[in-house]
């Protein structure tokens, strides 16, 4: 027999292996996520969610954030003739991504459309859009979150209002006046500072004529290409807030030299620069030298947007190890039959649903801040909590997930592998945990009604566990040493974030999730690691709820 006549044969078959979670409807299959759109006035977005549901569970955006992950953006500082460009190369997924995202107002939803929870469904945009891919959510948080910042300048939103709150994702790096929409971007820290701003050196020179001309370095300028950005300059006052176009009308770059681009560990698909500024034009924002308290201002949204999306990022995650552990086979059972893999998505899924509850609980505080002093309150000192928590838990998640994989999620063609890159980056952007949890304590000192108003959130689920009674009235006991105490500003931050999605628990989800969350977080010996939840609790029953139903 020859080779020719030799009968072919395959070696193997393929076999015992989950199917890809795509071409589904996330949000449908997150009843976590529907339940907090009716807790908090968001039910009239719910067919806007089902389409963003649908686009970011589709197999063809999956593989568009492969790509703009596979492909990263490049810098192309000049053209072949040696002219300065400076501006940004990507892949075509990139654009495909910003403009499904922007086209379904992940960015400005709440403003286009104000109303009663208008701020809870475009956070149920960014918290969908950022468990499919987590870079093209960078620009989409800072343009929302500089919107209520630039609309307090009568001439700068006249001149950047209607492009930023466009639908209409234009990917021309350009002037403004070509342009049918615009993102915004921030240029704060510098290297001898990073989050300490006070350190600001670059310079702000007066031209007389209602602009400055900026002089110095940015450390850190994630979307180098936006059409504006706010930035931190130097004036005789202090350091001030500038508003920054990225290019002049005559179509040439606005004093900008982007040095290099950063390879970081994560969030591939998003430029990320060091550059200079030389004589960059702006306009003052706000008062002279009070530049922090505006920059400051733009920070509170990104940090709850950050809230919300690290939720999305673990709810993705659970969504990934159950469905894998839901068609996995090993020791004649599927996974999720396994009792100790049962404890392990039990104990993630609670984790997910307690950051979700969190975060959309403040967001429905900012939709009610400009009627309730108590919800602005909540809102001011719950942002940094949140963020502080929730992106510091998403890490363990992440892991945790992606371990119940077991080899498979630790390749680079499986998304977990890219979740797992992504998922520490919200715990340094916008303040590292150090610097977040001491903003709650200038929070609690300088907001004389921010502590009363968090106690008054706690309170209302007292009586409904007495464990968690128990964990409040420990808390008001020791609370006085705590917020004394620069050390212990981790350890305070802690205990209110398990608190509050405690009491978020009792109030809005079942009594089997409440129950297990307390007796696994508030009754004391949790190691803070999943799979350790205690004897009693229906593990399966969570396990199996964490399964995505596709649709």
């Amino acid at each position: 027999m020859t080779m020719d006549t030799a009968p072919r044969y395959s070696t193997y078959e393929v076999t015992n292996q989950a199917p890809p979670l795509a071409d589904y409807d996330a949000f449908a299959a997150d009843p976590v996520l529907q339940a907090a759109i009716s807790a908090f006035a968001a039910d009239w977005a719910r067919d806007r969610l089902h389409e963003t549901g649908r686009c970011v569970g589709s197999a063809e955006v999956q593989e568009l954030a492969r790509l703009a992950n596979r492909f990263t953006p490049e810098a192309r500082t000049h053209d072949r003739f040696g002219n300065r460009i400076d501006q940004i190369a990507f892949h075509p997924a990139w654009h495909e991504l910003m403009g499904l995202t922007i086209g379904q107002e992940t960015h400005a939803l709440c403003w286009n459309r104000p109303g009663p929870g208008a701020q809870v469904a475009r956070a149920a945009l960014q918290y969908l859009w950022y468990g499919a891919e987590s870079g093209i959510c960078c620009p989409v948080s800072m343009t929302y979150s500089a919107i209520p910042i630039l609309k307090q300048d009568a001439a700068r939103w006249a001149e950047w209002g209607s492009l930023i709150t466009s639908n209409a994702y234009d990917n021309r790096q350009g002037p403004a006046a070509t342009k049918t929409g615009a993102t915004v971007g921030m240029a704060m820290t510098e290297t001898q500072g990073g989050s300490d701003l006070r350190q600001t050196q670059t310079l702000a020179r007066d031209n007389g004529d209602g602009t400055h001309s900026l002089f110095g370095q940015k450390w850190f300028f994630s979307v180098p290409h936006s059409d504006v950005f706010l930035t931190l300059a130097r004036t005789a006052e202090g350091v001030s807030c500038f508003v920054v176009a990225g290019w002049l009308p005559s179509g040439e770059r606005n004093g900008i030299a982007i040095q290099r681009l950063k390879e970081k560990c994560g969030n591939r698909s998003n430029a990320s620069s060091e550059i200079e500024l030389r004589g960059a034009i702006g306009h003052m924002l706000g008062e002279p030298g009070r530049g922090l308290r505006t920059g400051l201002a733009m920070n509170h949204n990104t940090r709850l947007d950050i809230a919300a999306a690290s939720a999305g990022l673990m709810r993705q995650a659970v969504a990934q190890a159950a469905h894998h552990c839901a068609h996995r086979r090993a020791f004649q059972r599927a996974l999720i039959d396994q009792p100790i893999m049962q404890n392990v998505l039990a104990d993630l899924a609670i984790e997910a649903e307690a950051a979700a509850w969190l975060a959309f609980r403040l967001f429905a505080a900012v939709d009610r801040q400009e009627s309730s002093e108590s919800e602005r309150l909540l809102a001011r000192i719950g942002a940094p909590i949140a963020k502080y928590w929730v992106a510091k838990r998403t890490p363990a998640v992440l892991v945790e997930a992606l371990e119940c994989h077991g080899g498979n999620g630790f390749i680079e063609e499986h998304v977990i592998a890219r979740h797992y890159r992504e998922a520490p980056l919200n715990s340094i952007w916008e303040g590292s945990g150090n610097v977040i949890c001491l903003d709650v304590l200038r929070s609690l000192e300088r907001e004389p009604g921010a502590l009363p108003a968090l106690q008054d959130e706690l309170r209302a689920a007292k009586g409904a566990d007495r464990r968690y009674d128990a964990a409040l009235a420990a808390l008001d006991s020791a609370l006085p040493e705590l917020v004394r105490q620069e050390g212990q500003a981790r350890r305070l931050v802690e205990r209110l974030a398990l608190l509050l999605q405690a009491s978020l628990l009792l109030r809005h989800a079942s009594h089997e999730v409440a129950d297990t969350f307390i007796t696994s977080r508030l009754d004391g010996g949790w190691s803070g690691h999943f799979g350790d939840l205690p004897t009693g609790v229906d593990a399966g029953s969570l396990a199996r709820r964490a399964v995505p139903v596709l649709s």
